[in-house]
Protein backbone atom coordinates (compact mmCIF):
# COMPACT_ATOMS: atom_id res chain seq x y z
CA UNK A 1 0.00 0.00 0.00
CA UNK A 2 1.24 3.48 -0.86
CA UNK A 3 -0.19 6.67 0.51
CA UNK A 4 0.37 10.34 1.09
CA UNK A 5 -1.47 10.41 4.38
CA UNK A 6 -0.85 13.09 6.96
CA UNK A 7 0.99 11.63 9.96
CA UNK A 8 -1.58 11.28 12.75
CA UNK A 9 -4.54 10.25 10.59
CA UNK A 10 -6.00 6.92 11.59
CA UNK A 11 -7.90 4.82 9.00
CA UNK A 12 -10.50 2.20 9.90
CA UNK A 13 -9.12 -1.31 9.22
CA UNK A 14 -10.59 -3.94 6.92
CA UNK A 15 -12.64 -6.71 8.60
CA UNK A 16 -10.11 -9.55 8.13
CA UNK A 17 -7.20 -7.55 9.51
CA UNK A 18 -9.40 -6.28 12.32
CA UNK A 19 -10.35 -9.83 13.39
CA UNK A 20 -6.72 -11.03 13.30
CA UNK A 21 -5.69 -7.99 15.32
CA UNK A 22 -8.44 -8.48 17.90
CA UNK A 23 -7.71 -12.17 18.50
CA UNK A 24 -3.92 -12.28 18.43
CA UNK A 25 -3.37 -8.72 19.65
CA UNK A 26 -5.46 -9.29 22.75
CA UNK A 27 -3.56 -12.49 23.55
CA UNK A 28 -0.26 -10.64 23.08
CA UNK A 29 -1.37 -7.83 25.40
CA UNK A 30 -2.57 -10.22 28.10
CA UNK A 31 0.73 -12.11 27.96
CA UNK A 32 2.70 -8.86 28.22
CA UNK A 33 0.56 -7.74 31.16
CA UNK A 34 1.08 -11.00 33.05
CA UNK A 35 4.87 -10.87 32.54
CA UNK A 36 5.12 -7.24 33.67
CA UNK A 37 2.87 -7.67 36.72
CA UNK A 38 4.63 -10.83 37.91
CA UNK A 39 8.12 -9.32 37.51
CA UNK A 40 7.07 -6.04 39.13
CA UNK A 41 5.53 -7.87 42.10
CA UNK A 42 8.61 -10.05 42.58
CA UNK A 43 10.92 -7.05 42.21
CA UNK A 44 9.05 -4.93 44.74
CA UNK A 45 8.82 -7.85 47.20
CA UNK A 46 12.57 -8.49 47.07
CA UNK A 47 13.87 -4.94 46.76
CA UNK A 48 14.92 -4.83 50.42
CA UNK A 49 17.48 -7.58 49.79
CA UNK A 50 18.69 -5.89 46.56
CA UNK A 51 17.58 -8.82 44.43
CA UNK A 52 14.56 -6.83 43.38
CA UNK A 53 16.58 -4.01 41.77
CA UNK A 54 17.84 -5.97 38.75
CA UNK A 55 14.36 -7.50 38.43
CA UNK A 56 12.77 -4.03 38.36
CA UNK A 57 15.40 -2.84 35.87
CA UNK A 58 14.52 -5.80 33.64
CA UNK A 59 10.82 -4.98 34.10
CA UNK A 60 11.37 -1.39 32.96
CA UNK A 61 13.29 -2.61 29.90
CA UNK A 62 10.50 -5.05 29.09
CA UNK A 63 7.81 -2.36 29.39
CA UNK A 64 9.64 -0.24 26.82
CA UNK A 65 10.26 -3.26 24.61
CA UNK A 66 6.60 -4.26 24.78
CA UNK A 67 5.67 -0.68 23.87
CA UNK A 68 7.84 -0.84 20.74
CA UNK A 69 6.41 -4.26 19.89
CA UNK A 70 2.86 -2.91 20.20
CA UNK A 71 3.74 0.02 17.93
CA UNK A 72 4.97 -2.32 15.20
CA UNK A 73 1.98 -4.65 15.62
CA UNK A 74 -0.65 -1.90 15.52
CA UNK A 75 1.05 -0.20 12.57
CA UNK A 76 1.29 -3.45 10.60
CA UNK A 77 -2.26 -4.67 11.22
CA UNK A 78 -4.31 -1.48 11.44
CA UNK A 79 -2.29 0.97 9.37
CA UNK A 80 -2.11 3.34 12.34
CA UNK A 81 0.72 5.83 11.69
CA UNK A 82 2.86 4.94 14.70
CA UNK A 83 6.50 5.82 14.15
CA UNK A 84 9.56 5.16 16.26
CA UNK A 85 9.48 7.66 19.11
CA UNK A 86 12.32 9.71 20.53
CA UNK A 87 13.35 8.55 24.01
CA UNK A 88 15.61 10.29 26.49
CA UNK A 89 19.23 9.18 25.98
CA UNK A 90 20.32 6.67 28.64
CA UNK A 91 24.06 6.71 29.32
CA UNK A 92 26.32 5.93 32.26
CA UNK A 93 26.10 3.16 34.81
CA UNK A 94 23.23 0.72 35.13
CA UNK A 95 21.43 2.61 37.90
CA UNK A 96 21.91 5.90 36.09
CA UNK A 97 20.41 4.48 32.91
CA UNK A 98 17.52 3.02 34.91
CA UNK A 99 16.81 6.37 36.54
CA UNK A 100 16.75 8.09 33.14
CA UNK A 101 14.30 5.50 31.87
CA UNK A 102 12.08 6.01 34.91
CA UNK A 103 11.88 9.76 34.32
CA UNK A 104 11.34 9.31 30.59
CA UNK A 105 7.64 10.07 29.84
CA UNK A 106 7.63 7.49 27.05
CA UNK A 107 8.23 4.70 29.58
CA UNK A 108 5.12 5.65 31.54
CA UNK A 109 3.11 6.05 28.36
CA UNK A 110 4.13 2.51 27.38
CA UNK A 111 3.03 1.26 30.80
CA UNK A 112 -0.19 3.28 30.72
CA UNK A 113 -1.09 1.83 27.35
CA UNK A 114 -0.51 -1.70 28.63
CA UNK A 115 -2.66 -1.16 31.72
CA UNK A 116 -5.50 0.51 29.83
CA UNK A 117 -5.37 -2.06 27.04
CA UNK A 118 -5.96 -5.06 29.34
CA UNK A 119 -9.73 -4.56 29.91
CA UNK A 120 -10.13 -3.64 26.26
CA UNK A 121 -8.26 -6.81 25.25
CA UNK A 122 -10.84 -8.98 27.00
CA UNK A 123 -13.62 -7.41 24.92
CA UNK A 124 -11.43 -7.63 21.80
CA UNK A 125 -10.79 -11.36 22.27
CA UNK A 126 -14.51 -12.16 22.72
CA UNK A 127 -15.48 -9.99 19.74
CA UNK A 128 -12.71 -11.38 17.55
CA UNK A 129 -13.65 -14.99 18.18
CA UNK A 130 -17.36 -14.28 17.67
CA UNK A 131 -16.62 -12.39 14.43
CA UNK A 132 -15.18 -15.56 12.90
CA UNK A 133 -18.70 -17.04 12.75
CA UNK A 134 -20.99 -14.00 12.91
CA UNK A 135 -20.85 -11.91 9.72
CA UNK A 136 -22.45 -8.71 11.13
CA UNK A 137 -19.81 -8.57 13.86
CA UNK A 138 -17.05 -9.15 11.31
CA UNK A 139 -18.26 -6.40 8.97
CA UNK A 140 -19.21 -3.64 11.39
CA UNK A 141 -18.30 -4.28 15.03
CA UNK A 142 -14.80 -5.75 14.71
CA UNK A 143 -13.39 -2.90 12.54
CA UNK A 144 -14.87 -0.31 14.90
CA UNK A 145 -13.38 -1.92 18.03
CA UNK A 146 -10.02 -2.30 16.26
CA UNK A 147 -10.20 1.39 15.31
CA UNK A 148 -10.79 2.31 18.96
CA UNK A 149 -7.77 0.23 19.96
CA UNK A 150 -5.69 1.91 17.26
CA UNK A 151 -6.81 5.33 18.50
CA UNK A 152 -5.71 4.43 22.03
CA UNK A 153 -2.34 3.31 20.68
CA UNK A 154 -1.99 6.51 18.68
CA UNK A 155 -2.75 8.62 21.75
CA UNK A 156 -0.36 6.85 24.13
CA UNK A 157 2.28 5.22 21.94
CA UNK A 158 2.49 7.89 19.27
CA UNK A 159 4.50 11.11 19.39
CA UNK A 160 3.46 13.76 21.90
CA UNK A 161 1.44 16.81 20.91
CA UNK A 162 4.45 19.01 20.17
CA UNK A 163 6.00 16.33 17.98
CA UNK A 164 2.69 15.74 16.17
CA UNK A 165 2.33 19.45 15.46
CA UNK A 166 5.91 19.63 14.19
CA UNK A 167 5.36 16.65 11.89
CA UNK A 168 2.07 18.08 10.64
CA UNK A 169 3.69 21.45 9.97
CA UNK A 170 6.44 19.71 8.03
CA UNK A 171 3.87 17.76 6.04
CA UNK A 172 1.86 20.92 5.26
CA UNK A 173 5.02 22.68 4.13
CA UNK A 174 5.82 19.79 1.80
CA UNK A 175 2.21 19.78 0.57
CA UNK A 176 2.34 23.48 -0.20
CA UNK A 177 5.58 23.01 -2.12
CA UNK A 178 4.10 20.14 -4.13
CA UNK A 179 0.99 22.23 -4.74
CA UNK A 180 3.07 25.10 -6.09
CA UNK A 181 4.95 22.68 -8.35
CA UNK A 182 1.68 21.18 -9.58
CA UNK A 183 0.24 24.64 -10.29
CA UNK A 184 3.38 25.65 -12.18
CA UNK A 185 3.24 22.45 -14.24
CA UNK A 186 -0.42 23.14 -15.03
CA UNK A 187 0.42 26.70 -16.10
CA UNK A 188 3.12 25.42 -18.44
CA UNK A 189 0.69 22.88 -19.88
CA UNK A 190 -1.88 25.59 -20.58
CA UNK A 191 0.76 27.79 -22.22
CA UNK A 192 1.92 24.86 -24.36
CA UNK A 193 -1.61 23.96 -25.39
CA UNK A 194 -2.37 27.57 -26.28
CA UNK A 195 0.84 27.92 -28.27
CA UNK A 196 0.54 24.63 -30.13
CA UNK A 197 -3.22 24.73 -30.61
CA UNK A 198 -5.45 27.81 -30.62
CA UNK A 199 -2.62 30.30 -31.17
CA UNK A 200 -1.46 28.52 -34.32
CA UNK A 201 -5.05 28.35 -35.55
CA UNK A 202 -5.54 32.07 -35.02
CA UNK A 203 -2.26 32.84 -36.80
CA UNK A 204 -3.49 30.74 -39.70
CA UNK A 205 -6.79 32.67 -39.67
CA UNK A 206 -4.95 36.00 -39.83
CA UNK A 207 -2.71 34.81 -42.67
CA UNK A 208 -5.65 33.42 -44.66
CA UNK A 209 -7.63 36.64 -44.24
CA UNK A 210 -4.59 38.70 -45.27
CA UNK A 211 -4.14 36.63 -48.42
CA UNK A 212 -7.88 36.84 -49.12
CA UNK A 213 -7.76 40.62 -48.78
CA UNK A 214 -4.99 40.82 -51.39
CA UNK A 215 -6.91 38.58 -53.81
CA UNK A 216 -10.34 40.07 -53.21
CA UNK A 217 -10.18 42.43 -56.21
CA UNK A 218 -8.21 40.28 -58.67
CA UNK A 219 -9.41 36.78 -57.85
CA UNK A 220 -12.71 36.71 -55.85
CA UNK A 221 -13.02 32.92 -56.13
CA UNK A 222 -9.59 32.33 -54.54
CA UNK A 223 -10.38 34.95 -51.91
CA UNK A 224 -13.62 33.12 -51.09
CA UNK A 225 -11.69 29.86 -50.65
CA UNK A 226 -9.22 31.56 -48.33
CA UNK A 227 -12.09 33.09 -46.31
CA UNK A 228 -13.68 29.65 -46.03
CA UNK A 229 -10.36 28.25 -44.86
CA UNK A 230 -10.03 31.04 -42.30
CA UNK A 231 -13.60 30.37 -41.14
CA UNK A 232 -12.85 26.69 -40.57
CA UNK A 233 -9.63 27.50 -38.71
CA UNK A 234 -11.53 30.01 -36.54
CA UNK A 235 -14.11 27.36 -35.62
CA UNK A 236 -11.33 24.91 -34.76
CA UNK A 237 -9.63 27.56 -32.61
CA UNK A 238 -12.87 28.20 -30.75
CA UNK A 239 -13.29 24.46 -30.20
CA UNK A 240 -9.74 24.12 -28.90
CA UNK A 241 -10.20 27.10 -26.58
CA UNK A 242 -13.44 25.57 -25.32
CA UNK A 243 -11.67 22.26 -24.65
CA UNK A 244 -8.85 24.09 -22.89
CA UNK A 245 -11.32 26.01 -20.72
CA UNK A 246 -13.13 22.76 -19.95
CA UNK A 247 -9.80 21.32 -18.82
CA UNK A 248 -9.37 24.22 -16.40
CA UNK A 249 -12.91 24.13 -14.98
CA UNK A 250 -15.62 22.08 -16.73
CA UNK A 251 -18.89 23.92 -17.32
CA UNK A 252 -20.98 20.88 -16.34
CA UNK A 253 -19.21 20.81 -12.98
CA UNK A 254 -20.02 24.44 -12.30
CA UNK A 255 -23.62 24.15 -13.46
CA UNK A 256 -24.70 20.72 -12.22
CA UNK A 257 -22.16 19.54 -9.67
CA UNK A 258 -20.05 16.43 -9.18
CA UNK A 259 -22.71 13.81 -9.85
CA UNK A 260 -23.42 15.00 -13.39
CA UNK A 261 -19.76 15.80 -14.13
CA UNK A 262 -18.47 12.40 -13.01
CA UNK A 263 -21.30 10.59 -14.80
CA UNK A 264 -20.26 12.39 -18.00
CA UNK A 265 -16.68 11.21 -17.48
CA UNK A 266 -17.82 7.64 -16.87
CA UNK A 267 -19.78 7.57 -20.15
CA UNK A 268 -16.60 8.41 -22.09
CA UNK A 269 -14.56 5.65 -20.41
CA UNK A 270 -14.27 2.45 -22.49
CA UNK A 271 -14.47 0.39 -19.27
CA UNK A 272 -17.98 0.19 -17.71
CA UNK A 273 -18.06 2.47 -14.67
CA UNK A 274 -20.61 2.52 -11.86
CA UNK A 275 -20.89 6.02 -10.34
CA UNK A 276 -22.32 6.78 -6.90
CA UNK A 277 -22.16 10.35 -5.59
CA UNK A 278 -23.57 11.71 -2.33
CA UNK A 279 -21.85 14.94 -1.33
CA UNK A 280 -24.64 17.13 0.03
CA UNK A 281 -24.17 19.82 1.09
CA UNK A 282 -22.23 20.79 -2.00
CA UNK A 283 -18.48 21.09 -1.26
CA UNK A 284 -16.32 24.12 -2.19
CA UNK A 285 -15.40 24.59 -5.85
CA UNK A 286 -11.74 23.74 -5.21
CA UNK A 287 -12.75 20.37 -3.74
CA UNK A 288 -15.11 19.62 -6.62
CA UNK A 289 -12.46 20.49 -9.19
CA UNK A 290 -9.83 18.35 -7.47
CA UNK A 291 -12.22 15.40 -7.20
CA UNK A 292 -13.21 15.78 -10.85
CA UNK A 293 -9.66 15.67 -12.17
CA UNK A 294 -8.63 12.85 -9.83
CA UNK A 295 -11.49 10.71 -11.13
CA UNK A 296 -10.79 11.67 -14.74
CA UNK A 297 -7.07 10.88 -14.58
CA UNK A 298 -7.68 7.63 -12.72
CA UNK A 299 -10.30 6.46 -15.23
CA UNK A 300 -7.85 7.28 -18.03
CA UNK A 301 -5.20 5.15 -16.33
CA UNK A 302 -7.69 2.32 -15.88
CA UNK A 303 -8.58 2.39 -19.57
CA UNK A 304 -4.91 2.45 -20.64
CA UNK A 305 -3.16 0.13 -18.21
CA UNK A 306 -5.42 -1.92 -15.93
CA UNK A 307 -7.02 -4.43 -18.34
CA UNK A 308 -10.09 -4.10 -16.14
CA UNK A 309 -13.59 -5.28 -17.03
CA UNK A 310 -15.39 -3.11 -14.49
CA UNK A 311 -14.69 0.06 -12.52
CA UNK A 312 -16.50 1.98 -9.85
CA UNK A 313 -16.50 5.55 -8.56
CA UNK A 314 -17.89 6.41 -5.13
CA UNK A 315 -17.87 9.93 -3.71
CA UNK A 316 -19.33 10.83 -0.33
CA UNK A 317 -19.14 13.34 2.50
CA UNK A 318 -17.46 12.19 5.71
CA UNK A 319 -17.39 14.78 8.50
CA UNK A 320 -15.60 17.80 7.07
CA UNK A 321 -14.12 16.10 4.03
CA UNK A 322 -15.08 14.55 0.71
CA UNK A 323 -13.90 11.00 0.08
CA UNK A 324 -13.33 9.86 -3.51
CA UNK A 325 -12.80 6.14 -4.10
CA UNK A 326 -12.10 4.66 -7.55
CA UNK A 327 -11.87 0.88 -7.90
CA UNK A 328 -11.24 -1.53 -10.75
CA UNK A 329 -10.92 -5.30 -11.17
CA UNK A 330 -7.80 -5.09 -13.32
CA UNK A 331 -4.32 -6.56 -13.00
CA UNK A 332 -3.19 -4.31 -10.12
CA UNK A 333 0.38 -3.20 -9.53
CA UNK A 334 -0.36 0.54 -9.47
CA UNK A 335 1.75 2.61 -7.08
CA UNK A 336 2.69 6.14 -6.18
CA UNK A 337 6.00 6.63 -8.00
CA UNK A 338 7.84 9.96 -8.16
CA UNK A 339 7.01 11.57 -11.48
CA UNK A 340 4.19 9.10 -12.20
CA UNK A 341 0.56 9.86 -12.91
CA UNK A 342 -0.63 8.90 -9.44
CA UNK A 343 2.05 11.08 -7.89
CA UNK A 344 0.64 13.93 -9.97
CA UNK A 345 -2.78 13.25 -8.47
CA UNK A 346 -1.24 13.33 -5.00
CA UNK A 347 0.34 16.69 -5.83
CA UNK A 348 -3.02 18.03 -7.02
CA UNK A 349 -4.72 16.80 -3.83
CA UNK A 350 -1.94 18.35 -1.75
CA UNK A 351 -2.91 21.83 -2.98
CA UNK A 352 -5.96 21.64 -0.65
CA UNK A 353 -4.26 19.47 2.03
CA UNK A 354 -5.82 16.31 0.60
CA UNK A 355 -4.19 12.89 0.56
CA UNK A 356 -4.14 10.02 -1.92
CA UNK A 357 -4.02 6.35 -0.87
CA UNK A 358 -3.36 3.56 -3.38
CA UNK A 359 -3.94 -0.14 -2.65
CA UNK A 360 -3.11 -2.26 -5.70
CA UNK A 361 -1.70 -5.74 -5.04
CA UNK A 362 -0.50 -7.79 -8.05
CA UNK A 363 -3.55 -9.33 -9.66
CA UNK A 364 -5.81 -6.59 -8.34
CA UNK A 365 -8.18 -5.18 -7.43
CA UNK A 366 -6.97 -1.59 -7.31
CA UNK A 367 -8.39 1.06 -5.00
CA UNK A 368 -7.42 4.71 -5.34
CA UNK A 369 -8.79 6.84 -2.51
CA UNK A 370 -8.62 10.59 -2.07
CA UNK A 371 -9.49 12.30 1.22
CA UNK A 372 -10.18 15.96 0.45
CA UNK A 373 -10.86 18.34 3.35
CA UNK A 374 -13.61 20.90 2.86
CA UNK A 375 -11.96 23.34 5.30
CA UNK A 376 -8.32 24.36 5.29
Amino acid sequence: MADSRVPGEHPRPKPVRAIIFLVFGSLLTLLEFIVVIVLAAVGIATIMVWVGIPILIATTTLVRGFGDLERRWVRAMLGTPLVKIERLPAEGRVLTRWRRRLIDPTTWRDLGYLLLKVPLSIAELATGLASVVLLPLALWVAPWIAWVSGSLALALLGPNRAERLAVKAQHLQASRARGVDATEAERRRIERDLHDGAQQRLVSVAMSLGRAKNKLSDDPAAARELIDEAHNDAKLAVSELRDLARGIYPAVLADRGLDAALSAQAVKCPVPVDVQVDVEPRPPAAVETTAYFIVGETLTNIAKHSRANQAGVKVWRSDEKVVVEITDDGQGGAELRPGGGLAGLADRAATIDGVITVVSPPGGPTVVRADLPCTW
